[in-house]
């Protein structure tokens, strides 16, 4: 998926899928409600509920069983942090989590990507662009608005710098995750190096069990963080 800086126009590839379930965790009443109405409007989208806090979050998901959780960071009992670490560790077929938030330089958000989320959006995005990513999340791909996750990165450093330079990526490897720190999907990435996209997905894996990330945007963290890729990379 081709990602840009999230405040500058993201245009999401369109992803045809089975409708998606969603439950939305915001603490605050009028936001949570209007999220529910607009994304319910949304072809391909069913909400199935709500939650005000982490604690309900996690309680709902396990319940509900959505396919993705809309995650708002700051709540009250359990941030969204420690929502999606402990959703994702005891779900036995856990959700795909999307954080959501007001500021794109949130030090909250890199916390939770690295916790397990597979990407963020902003509330101020137009609610299309924020259902697509649910779409594109729910369909296994990662949410990424690269300029806007380096400055986070770059804020809010989460320590894990010295991860990279041990993990024995080959060359290739290296490139791949490059090009994932762009946004780019995996057919896209298969298209830029005119490989084929098994090979692609295998160099995915081999970078994720390597940097012992969770998923495709834990690992382009680690990327930031490690010096391999810096604010402003375009490929």
């Amino acid at each position: 998926m081709s990602g840009s800086d999230a405040g500058e126009g993201v245009t999401l590839s369109p992803v045809t899928s089975p409708a998606v379930t969603l439950l939305i965790a915001d603490d605050e009443e009028v936001t949570r409600s209007g999220l529910r109405m607009l994304l319910a409007a949304q072809p391909g989208i069913t909400v199935v509920g709500e939650a005000a806090d982490g604690v309900e979050a996690v309680e709902r998901a396990q319940s509900l069983r959505p396919d993705v959780v809309l995650m708002d960071v700051r709540m009250p009992r359990r941030n969204g942090i420690e929502a999606t670490r402990q959703l994702l560790a005891e779900a036995a077929d856990p959700p795909k989590v999307v954080v959501i938030t007001t500021f794109e330089n949130d030090g909250y958000v890199t916390a939770a990507l690295s916790a397990g989320a597979s990407g963020f959006v902003l509330k101020r995005l137009p609610v299309r662009q924020i259902a697509e990513a649910v779409r594109v999340v729910a369909a296994g791909e990662a949410v990424l608005f690269p300029a806007a996750l380096g400055r986070m990165v770059a804020a809010r450093p989460l320590g894990s710098a010295e991860a990279l330079p041990h993990a024995a990526l080959t060359g290739r490897e290296e490139e791949v995750l490059r090009l994932m720190a762009t946004g780019l999907s995996n057919p896209e990435i298969a298209q830029s190096l005119t490989v084929s996209l098994e090979t692609v997905k295998t160099h995915v894996g081999n970078v994720l069990t390597k940097l012992g990330a969770q998923n495709r945007t834990h690992a382009v963290v680690i990327a930031y963080e490690s010096g391999l890729v810096v604010p402003g990379f375009a490929g």
